[in-house]
């Protein structure tokens, strides 16, 4: 059975159910436009002299939505700052990885510049040593003098005059290229016993007489130092030393001054 709460005259409706009423009636006049027309001077004059309870409500109401909206526009704006925050940080660590390869990049490419310089210098270096050292002269016999000079007249040789310089050495000391050529004769050379001779690389010739022993073959480079056999007695001598003659030419008579050709080189003997 439903219960229906009574109404009489005894039993005054409640402040709640007043006020729900009152706010009912008015929206309902405001909405057929009959406020203002209809109300009479007496509920003009009550609504200007007591509080109803509507005004408050529809001001807490509205102060309530106004928090509300001021509430969510605040979270929004909050949002909307962190997202921008967040951006902003992913922006810069983007671009601080971009600057740092950027970086990288360049100083690889400065070390890669550096050590090219580097290289090519020590191998520009190492070419000019190598020009120097092929260019450079040396005595055939190391820590040797001359024991008999040029033109030195005798019987022992057949022009009457000697055609080089001899050098003090042992049997079995080391002979060595005074400079850079090519093997143009190597093995017996009649008077002359044993021989070597080169074409140097300025087109004049060097002779390397009455060895022991040959250490290189005819069409081989030599450099200077190079060793090319040993010190003895064979072919026209008395005694082991080494011959040694400047030419022209590769053949007997094209002699010049070995003294002269070995000081032009910068050689003292």
């Amino acid at each position: 059975m439903a219960f229906t709460r009574a109404t009489g005259k005894h039993r005054r409706p409640s402040r709640l159910n007043r006020s729900t009423a009152q706010a009912a009636g008015i929206a309902a006049l405001t909405t057929t436009g009959v406020v203002g027309t209809l109300a009479g001077p007496a509920l003009a004059a009550d609504e200007g002299t007591r509080d109803t309870g509507l005004i408050r409500a529809v001001d807490l109401g509205q102060s309530m939505a106004a928090q509300i909206d001021d509430q969510a526009a605040a979270q929004q704006e909050a949002a909307e700052v962190s997202a921008a925050l967040a951006k902003a940080e992913r922006d810069a660590q983007r671009h601080a990885a971009e600057a740092k390869r950027t970086a990288e990049a360049k100083a690889k490419k400065i070390r890669a510049a550096k050590a090219k310089k580097a290289r090519e210098a020590k191998e520009r270096a190492a070419r000019a040593a190598e020009r120097k050292r092929l260019g450079s002269y040396v005595l055939p016999i190391t820590g040797s003098y001359v024991s008999t000079g040029y033109h030195a007249g005798s019987s022992l040789w057949s022009s009457g005059s000697h055609t080089g310089i001899d050098f003090h050495a042992a049997t079995g000391t080391p002979v060595h290229a005074v400079g850079s050529g090519t093997v143009v004769e190597a093995g017996w050379g009649g008077a002359y016993g044993n021989n070597v001779v080169l074409r140097m690389h300025d087109g004049t010739y060097t002779q390397y007489g009455h060895l022991s022993s040959i250490g290189v073959s005819v069409g081989q480079t030599v450099t200077p130092g190079r060793q090319l056999g040993l010190s003895g007695a064979t072919g026209n001598v008395t005694g082991p030393h080494l011959h040694f003659e400047a030419r022209t030419g590769p053949d007997y008579g094209s002699d010049i001054n070995p003294l002269t050709y070995l000081r032009s080189h910068g050689l003292s003997v």
